[in-house]
């Protein structure tokens, strides 16, 4: 599974990127979100996990850009992580084993080093801290919506409120994390965050 080199210079976007390059940052992105989103969106089935899946690849480029300039192959190591944290999404949704077929043909997925999964855990711990700070109740929705992969609905009568409620609440949840991200040193990618959805 290919997609068209994109852009001739990547190595060069790779090494403005790893010197602090936002507009770098953004053409790398800009190029990549709609040949990728398909992609990913075929394995996981489900458009919101494939948006939230680019994201947070992007997310960890940008927070290990220092690293970027080892690359020799930016295509192959954008699409690793991409496939690891597919694989990973449906994993967590207990549908791993209906789509190991088509994630097994991705040799990138197989080619998981020690120092990309260092750059997973350094970044989900980030993530994991702003959850572990939000209010009870924002946690419990946030957790539910994206770590169990509930719907609004689900939420709603797991939690006895309204789906308006629950819309409301993961909203806030997400605004939170976003400011602990930008506090935290990481302005430049909230603006790659998902939007809103709820």
């Amino acid at each position: 599974m290919n997609i068209p080199h994109l852009l001739p210079d990547e190595k060069l976007l790779f090494g403005q990127i790893a010197d602090g390059d936002e507009a770098a940052f953004r053409k790398l992105f800009q190029a990549y979100m709609p040949m990728v989103f398909p992609m990913i969106a075929q394995v996981t089935k489900s458009g919101p996990a494939a948006e939230d899946i680019i994201q947070e690849t992007f997310l960890r480029l940008w927070v290990h850009r220092d690293k970027l300039k080892e690359i020799q192959q930016p295509r192959a190591w954008i699409l690793r992580i991409a496939y690891f944290q597919a694989f990973t999404y449906l994993r967590d949704q207990s549908i791993h084993s209906k789509a190991i077929d088509k994630l097994a043909t991705v040799d990138e997925v197989n080619q998981a080093d020690t120092d990309l999964q260092m750059m997973f855990r350094h970044t989900e711990a980030l993530v994991r801290r702003a959850v572990d700070e939000l209010p009870k109740q924002q946690k419990q929705a946030y957790r539910l919506s994206r770590e169990s992969g509930y719907k609004t609905a689900e939420i709603a009568r797991a939690m006895n409120l309204s789906e308006q409620s629950v819309k409301n609440t993961l909203v806030r949840a997400l605004k939170f994390i976003r400011d602990y991200l930008e506090k935290a040193g990481y302005a430049l990618l909230v603006l790659f965050l998902m939007n809103n959805r709820y």
